[in-house]
């Protein structure tokens, strides 16, 4: 009987085996297949994402610190085989416009060196990548955040194509979002690996890594150590913030510490920190703003690249005052009762845009849509997971839910598709923002400059008077309008460019640029002593300013005093190292004054910069020549024929000839 009992157990047991080994692999199967359909469904969002981006693949460069970002930031340009680590080093020394963002400037090295400046699409292609990465990271964070698939789905896509997403891809300078993006998502993405799969060492070293690369590319950064704390505070039992949690991201905190001291030196010594309004005021410029992101997040109404400061406050900005009220009385509740979905959500946002809230003022703008790209996370977090939530709770309703969230979506995708156009150029850009701000001299004033710089002078001059008529007392647009004179050789032209360095320099005496400017206009004028006079006044005013010593170097070429033109490339060099034009200048007078050994050491010089000149090949070989050096004369004369530079004839034939 014991052995017919054990016989019908161990059947009874293989058959519950055979069972689970069943339910386990149909549950493998079913996990196969629900993988393989988020996949397609992230392909579908990347897709569409990019295609709603696909326009700014057109768009230029603007006038709007791309120009010192990278387009006229000398550790960019001067670029060359020789100087790539020495750059890189000084990039990670140093500031641009008083933002340290060394990461995302270095990517800028990068591409001038793969792509150079000519081909900006292959710049704005890599802004969308990194955006399309940030995506993706959302995507699979939506699922660790409990999120289910519909709910991912609207989350990624709201995040994805929200109009308020396109300046921080349709304009190359705010790379440094997409770029802090990509790793503060993939910190906060190992960390839910972390909390829900186990600790592994290589997730940390990545989180750490993630949290490092963040802060070097944008200082904002600074803010995920308590992002850290409210995924714990997510996924705790007790919906709690627990000291715990804080402590054990004391790492992460003093690194966020050390960057935001950083970060307040670099303000500080730039001069960025500006105060538009003092005191009590800035709390109302913070309610306001916080209350118009609220509303942009549903409504993406009159974006603008720039939202100036006003004239003065009005009533809507102390009546806003109950958006922070109103914040802080939704976080206590839900925080009191346990609404986590809404308490991370809003807790996640306050935290990624209150040191945007301009409560400090710092920047030209009270506003700006590129401040929301991480924010914007946590109210699109609420939104899809309240939307995910009624639908299973009204089932028959979920065609309806669906297409209402698709139309949504197409509409959101649709002005993002039209507002990266408004990024074609400067000229598109201002005009857009003059839509809106009329009475703000800086989209007049960076319109005129683009009108300028690509021969438009009737607009130009136009746009300049704007400027004046606006604040009459501002000296930059006399020397900018003096600019547009100066840049034609007429004797009335650069009558009227002398009229307008005077009066920016009635306004701001003190001013160096505007000295050297009205020093090169009276050279230009053939009024040599009164050119040399203001070069001196510049250089009492600012003996760093490498451009006067550019001037006065011409100047005294011009006059053949050689000794003293080359003195003062000597100078501009010290400030300019990497200028390979003034090297041939040095090369070229070194040689006049006899000096055979420091004009070849200046040509190499020039030649390692811009290895490819005809021209310096060409020079090089002529002053080779003359000091007999035959051979070498030969050589450099032949690279500068085949670099196509022909050069004078009857001296290539000379050079060619001698034995």
């Amino acid at each position: 009987m014991g052995s017919k009992k054990k016989k019908k157990a161990l059947r009874r047991e293989q058959k519950q085996a055979l069972k689970k080994s069943a339910l386990s692999k149909r549950k493998t199967e079913i996990s196969k297949s629900e993988n393989k359909k988020r996949y397609l469904a992230l392909i579908g969002i990347l897709l569409f994402t990019f295609m709603c981006f696909s326009p700014s693949l057109n768009n230029e460069f603007v006038n709007w610190d791309d120009d010192r970002n990278f387009y006229d930031n000398e550790l960019i340009t001067s670029l060359n085989q020789q100087n790539f680590w020495e750059n890189t080093a000084r990039i990670f020394k140093s500031d641009v416009i008083g933002g340290y963002n060394p990461l995302t400037i270095w990517t800028f090295l990068l591409e001038h060196k793969i792509f150079t400046l000519d081909q900006p699409m292959y710049w704005h292609l890599d802004n969308i990548i990194l955006h399309l990465l940030c995506c993706f990271f959302v995507f699979w964070i939506s699922f660790r955040m409990k999120l289910g698939k519909w709910g991912s789905i609207v989350l990624t896509l709201l995040f994805a194509v929200h109009p308020m997403r396109v300046e921080s891809v349709a304009w190359v300078t705010e790379r440094k979002d997409v770029l802090y993006g990509v790793f503060y998502l993939a910190a906060i993405f190992y960390y839910l690996k972390i909390k829900q799969d186990g600790y592994k060492l290589k997730y940390g070293v990545i989180i750490s890594i993630c949290f490092a690369l963040s802060l070097f590319a944008k200082i904002q950064a600074v803010i995920l150590p308590i992002s850290l704390v409210l995924i714990d505070y997510y996924l705790s039992e007790n919906a709690r913030i627990s000291v715990s949690s804080v402590l054990k991201k004391w790492a992460y905190f003093l690194g966020a510490l050390a960057f935001g001291i950083l970060g307040i030196y670099f303000l500080k010594d730039q001069g960025s920190i500006e105060q538009e309004y003092t005191g009590i005021s800035r709390i109302f410029i913070g309610s306001y703003s916080l209350l118009v992101y609220y509303v942009k997040a549903l409504i993406p109404y009159r974006l603008s690249p720039l939202y100036p400061y006003p004239a003065k406050l009005d009533w809507y900005f102390y009546v806003s005052i109950f958006s922070f009220l109103l914040t802080a009385l939704v976080l206590w509740q839900s925080y009191i009762k346990k609404k986590r979905v809404i308490f991370w959500g809003l807790a996640f946002f306050i935290a990624n845009i209150v040191l945007l809230l301009q409560i400090l003022g710092a920047g030209q703008g009270f506003l700006a849509d590129r401040f929301s790209y991480m924010a914007y996370l946590g109210l699109f977090f609420i939104m899809a997971w309240y939307f995910e939530d009624y639908m299973n709770k009204y089932p028959g309703k979920k065609t309806l839910f669906l297409s209402g969230a698709a139309l949504l979506i197409m509409i959101y995708g649709t002005m993002t598709y039209q507002q990266n156009k408004i990024w074609k150029n400067s000229e598109t850009l201002w005009t857009h923002v003059l839509k809106y701000y009329t009475k703000t001299t800086l989209p007049w004033g960076n319109r005129a400059n683009h009108y300028r710089d690509n021969g438009m002078v009737e607009k130009a001059l136009y746009d300049y008077s704007q400027v004046i008529r606006l604040k009459p007392d501002k000296p930059e647009a006399y020397n900018s309008r003096a600019r547009l004179y100066f840049n034609y050789n007429q004797r009335d032209s650069l009558l009227k460019a002398l009229t307008n360095y005077n009066k920016a320099i009635s306004l701001r005496p003190d001013d160096v640029e505007f000295m050297v400017n009205r020093g090169a206009t009276h050279a230009k004028l053939g009024n040599t002593p009164q050119a040399l006079q203001d070069l001196a006044a510049a250089e009492n005013l600012d003996p760093s300013f490498a451009n006067i010593y550019l001037n006065r170097s011409v100047i005294y070429n011009n006059s053949q005093e050689w000794d003293k033109a080359l003195s003062d490339i000597v100078k501009y060099l010290q400030y300019k190292p990497n200028n390979p034009d003034m090297w041939y200048e040095k090369a070229r007078l070194h040689a006049i004054l006899g000096d055979f050994n420091s004009s070849m050491q200046a040509f190499d010089q020039a030649l390692a910069m811009r290895p490819n000149s005809g021209l310096y090949h060409y020079e090089k070989a002529r002053v080779l020549f003359l000091f007999k050096q035959y051979e070498p004369a030969k050589t450099s004369i032949q690279t500068a024929l085949r670099l196509g530079y022909k050069g004078d004839q009857n001296l290539v034939n000379r050079i060619l000839n001698t034995n």
